[in-house]
């Protein structure tokens, strides 16, 4: 079996096409959506991409669709920044009864038995929740904290934007990356399983998305291009600040 995992899309549809073509070109089996399908520009075009799919799709939900679901149903997220509420709002307007009722049936983890890997399980950020900060320069003690207790010989988690590959005792841990919003290198990435694991990194025409993402009406059209399509931050950047 080849699975493409598919992490933290955020509405940037250039990018999510230029991933499924090389999936596609991989011949996989099965795309795992590993959440944060939103916010982002162009979240639900991206989300319908993956619903026409011809390849079999299952998701798992993230923080980023979780507020947006809660946003949907009247509630106030938890732990949101009031600058981020607006946007929450701009995607809530967009979202219909079916996406939401899709989205309510996402779940937060996704557990695959993969032959040559054994028990493998798909997490946004960490099996205990979809927000804890993982990276690769968390200690050791660290990462038996977040990991050691689970039942699984590999888990597969995304959310920190930034891939790694990391052992801790008989477990492996992998970050797909972002395919959307990714920290350091321009381009979509995303994680290839099949007789080994691969970090992907998918080239796309940037100055065309970054024009898709200028015609939207999204709140932050302009600051996402820029920041986080022609440009983005750097891994040191990211890696620094998360550990503060």
């Amino acid at each position: 079996m080849r699975i493409a995992a598919l992490y933290d899309i955020h509405g940037n549809l250039p990018a999510l096409d230029a991933a499924i073509a090389a999936a596609r070109a991989d011949g996989v089996d099965r795309i795992v959506v590993g959440g944060d399908v939103f916010p982002g520009p162009l979240s639900i075009e991206a989300l319908e991409r993956l619903l026409d799919l011809d390849i079999p799709c299952q998701f798992i939900r993230g923080n980023g669709d979780r507020a947006v679901l809660e946003t949907w149903q009247g509630k106030e997220p938890a732990g949101i920044p009031a600058q981020v509420r607006p946007t929450l709002r701009w995607h809530a307007g967009q979202l219909d009864a079916a996406h939401a009722n899709l989205m309510e049936q996402w779940p937060p983890t996704l557990p695959v038995d993969i032959q040559g890997f054994g028990k493998v399980l798909f997490v946004h950020a960490t099996p205990r929740n979809d927000t804890d900060i993982v990276t690769r320069r968390t200690a050791i003690d660290g990462l038996r904290a977040h990991f050691s207790a689970v039942d699984a010989d590999l888990i597969v988690c995304g959310h920190t934007h930034m891939q790694f590959d990391l052992r801790v005792d008989d477990k492996r841990i992998v970050n797909a990356g972002s395919v959307g919003m990714p920290f350091g290198e321009p381009a979509a990435h995303w994680l290839l399983l099949s007789h080994e694991i691969t970090l992907r990194r998918t080239p796309y025409n940037l100055e065309a998305a970054a024009a898709l993402i200028r015609e939207s009406s999204y709140p932050d059209a302009e600051e996402f291009a820029v920041r986080y399509v022609l440009a983005p931050p750097s891994e040191e950047e990211m890696l620094n600040l998360y550990s503060r």
